[in-house]
């Protein structure tokens, strides 16, 4: 009997033994919810633009991000803001504001202003580039000599002037562009002996005549891609102005000459290379025009209309073009106008730059 009992409490715990191992075996499967990435915000695109818009009396020099207008003076006295960079959060704008009785060289840091010179001389800023901390401007001073006043070209770095030009003839700084350790600088001299402007460009502070043309030339804007300087503007040519593009100084000529024109900027990306100004119809409005890669696109501006395209910025394929058309200033977007002012006093957009954050 106790043979018995032995054997069967033997059985029992193999059973209980080899139940245990099989529930040990047996896999118990857990839900895992699989983890979504963050959903990345949208890169937002603003659009700057800077020139002035008149309030009936005076000329106000203002602001427009993503077509909003911020006026950057009162309106008590003329001001103008002819260019535009955005480094970072920085908004810097180059211009000029009138004191009542001169007009001063003026830089807008985030809307505060800040004179370039202590007002004793008339003096303006044509373009405005950063990089790095140092802020780099280009214009004219304006200089009292015995039989008159003298312009004299001018480049100021982080508020010191620097003269560009050290002869006795009248000259102009029009635009800057920084590329590393050098500063180039576009504009216009005086020839001595013609007593014609001509096209020139500054390189560290050496200048270089783009043209011997005798009737007259004008470099508007510079541009540095690469190895590679561009530059645009204008000759005369047969008694008419004719716009122009300069690549490493060697002359393009865009306008076919039958009318004014002027090549007022340029940009290039990707090897692409566009350029606006304005070409002059049979009327002699201005049409605001755009040529890429020394060919004429579609006008930006309608025949019959006053018109001009001053600056360019291509961001993303998109082509961006700051001016006026009648008395509205004026984006062109791909072609299509965006039309800033209500056309009630004269505006116009003098600069245009493209940020993405």
């Amino acid at each position: 009997m106790k043979t018995k009992s032995q054997v069967l409490s033997l059985l029992l715990l193999i059973c209980f033994t080899f139940s245990c191992s099989k529930d040990d075996d047996k896999t118990e499967l857990i839900a895992v919810e699989e983890q979504q990435p963050e959903p990345q915000p949208e890169p937002i695109t603003d659009v700057y633009a800077v020139g002035w818009e008149s309030d009936g009396i005076k000329d106000i020099a203002k602001i427009w991000k993503n077509g909003i207008a911020t006026p950057l003076t009162n309106g008590a006295n003329n001001a103008n803001a002819t260019s535009v960079y955005v480094a970072g959060e920085d908004v810097y704008i180059g211009g000029f504001e009138n004191n009542g009785s001169t007009n001063i060289a003026t830089i807008w840091k985030n809307g505060v202003k800040t004179p370039q010179g202590d007002g004793s001389r008339v003096a303006f800023i044509s373009s405005v580039f950063v990089s790095g901390d140092t802020v780099y401007a280009v214009g004219m001073e304006v200089y009292p000599i015995i039989n008159g006043e003298l312009y004299v070209a001018t480049l100021w770095i982080n508020g010191k002037a620097t003269i560009l030009n050290q002869g006795k003839n009248h000259s102009w700084a029009t635009s800057v562009y920084v590329e590393g350790n050098d500063v180039y600088v576009a504009g216009y001299v005086e020839d001595p002996i013609t007593k014609i402007f001509v096209a020139t460009i500054w390189k560290n502070g050496v200048a270089t005549s783009l043209t011997d043309n005798q009737d007259g030339s004008r470099a508007r804007n510079i541009f540095v891609s690469g190895n590679n300087v561009y530059v645009t503007g204008s000759q005369v040519k047969n008694g008419k102005k004719v716009a122009y593009i300069w690549k490493n100084g060697v002359a393009t000529q865009l306008s076919n000459g039958s009318t004014d024109g002027s090549a007022n900027a340029v940009y290039v990306t990707n090897d692409d290379v566009y350029v606006v100004g304005s070409v002059n119809d049979s009327e002699q409005n201005r049409i605001a025009s755009l040529w890429k890669n020394n060919f004429p696109s579609d006008h930006l501006s309608v025949s019959g209309v006053d018109a001009t395209a001053n600056s360019i910025f291509v961001m993303d394929n998109d082509v961006y073009v700051g001016g006026s058309e009648g008395k509205f200033a004026t984006i062109w977007k791909n072609g299509e106008p965006i039309k800033l002012t209500d056309g009630t006093s004269s505006a116009q957009v003098n600069s245009v730059f493209i940020a993405k954050k």
